[in-house]
């Protein structure tokens, strides 16, 4: 087991070719009350902190060494070896195997209580594909990955808190995955996973409609009659404290924020914009419902800014310390 005193989590960059790298020698350049490790193509990092002028140390990860708080300036590496080279900005589908087998790894050694938590840099989902891969999201991998039953992505901003009910699905496909069932199994792992990692005892969530106006009395669509509300009602007799079905183009204004300690959407673009717009580049993405706990940044790839210093890290920052503070919420 990981000592409590310094917990050892990992760090996965994704995508070798985007900033997910860049991120993780700006994370090296301050010191951490746990112990980083990064899982990761040792020679890769060092010349990408080379690129980016960071004088770094890397030290390769030993078995006989114990967990200590991480010193500005090192990262510690589990070494996972890339299958071609790397230049910053360019794809190569050649190295889909080697960002999978990072994700692995973490997964593993979370699993294994190896490592305390998980975080993870953005990947480029159509690189892995082209690989002849097939590959959704981080949240269907790693759910795969731990057998998990019913993942749900959290994102959060500061108080802002948005699930989503379906995650990396077309629009069209949205209306028949939306299911009595789906919706009680999404919102209880919601529920638990408020409790259990942001501590708050007795949460209250908003439920939005499917449809405008949340079908306007089954006018402009009949999911939240037939479908939503028969779900919340039977949640509610368990005790749940649940709002709505509400209209989506009102549950994010101040007032109703207010009332409302997350928000369930019914699919991805329902409630991710509004929560990028309130704080893109500082939210911080939460796999709920997995037994293990894993962050993620709230961004992609962005191969344009790879290797030029001018990747923000600030999601990436934030997910780290969002992931330390679940950790030591679990262990209390």
């Amino acid at each position: 087991m990981v000592p409590k005193t310094a917990p050892r989590i990992a760090i996965t960059p994704g995508e070798p070719a985007g900033i997910g790298p860049d991120l993780v020698i700006a994370l090296a350049l301050q010191p951490w009350p746990v112990e980083l490790v990064v899982i990761a193509d040792p020679e890769m990092l060092a010349a990408r902190a080379d690129q980016l002028g960071a004088s770094i140390e890397i030290r390769l990860l030993t078995d006989d060494h114990s967990p200590q708080p991480s010193p500005a300036g090192q990262i510690k590496v589990l070494g996972e070896n890339l299958a071609a080279d790397v230049k910053p900005g360019q794809l190569d589908s050649a190295n889909a195997g080697y960002v999978l087998a990072c994700l692995r790894r973490a997964a593993t050694g979370c699993l294994q209580h190896e490592f305390s938590a998980m975080v993870t840099g953005p990947v480029q989902k159509s690189v892995i594909n082209q690989a002849g891969i097939s590959f959704t999201g981080h949240t269907e991998y790693l759910a795969e990955q731990t057998s998990a039953q019913q993942p749900v992505m959290l994102l959060v901003s500061g108080e802002l808190r948005v699930a989503l009910l379906t995650t990396h699905l077309a629009l069209r496909d949205v209306p028949e995955t939306i299911t009595v069932e789906r919706i009680q199994s999404t919102l209880r792992t919601l529920y638990d996973g408020l409790r259990r990692c942001f501590g708050i005892n007795s949460p209250r969530i908003s439920v939005l409609g499917l449809n405008p106006h949340a079908g306007e009395s089954g006018h402009l669509g009949s999911e939240e009659l037939e479908i939503i509300a028969p779900a919340l009602r039977s949640l509610r007799a368990e005790g749940m404290q649940l709002i709505g079905p509400i209209p989506a183009d009102t549950a994010f204004t101040a007032d109703h924020l207010k009332s409302a300690d997350a928000v369930l959407a019914m699919f991805h673009d329902q409630g991710l914009p509004v929560l990028k717009h309130h704080g893109f580049g500082q939210s911080v993405n939460v796999t709920l419902g997995l037994p293990i706990i894993r962050t993620s940044v709230d961004h992609g790839t962005a191969l344009d800014l790879a290797g030029s210093g001018r990747a923000k890290p600030g999601s990436m920052i934030a997910a780290l310390r969002l992931a330390i503070e679940i950790q030591s919420r679990r262990e209390q």
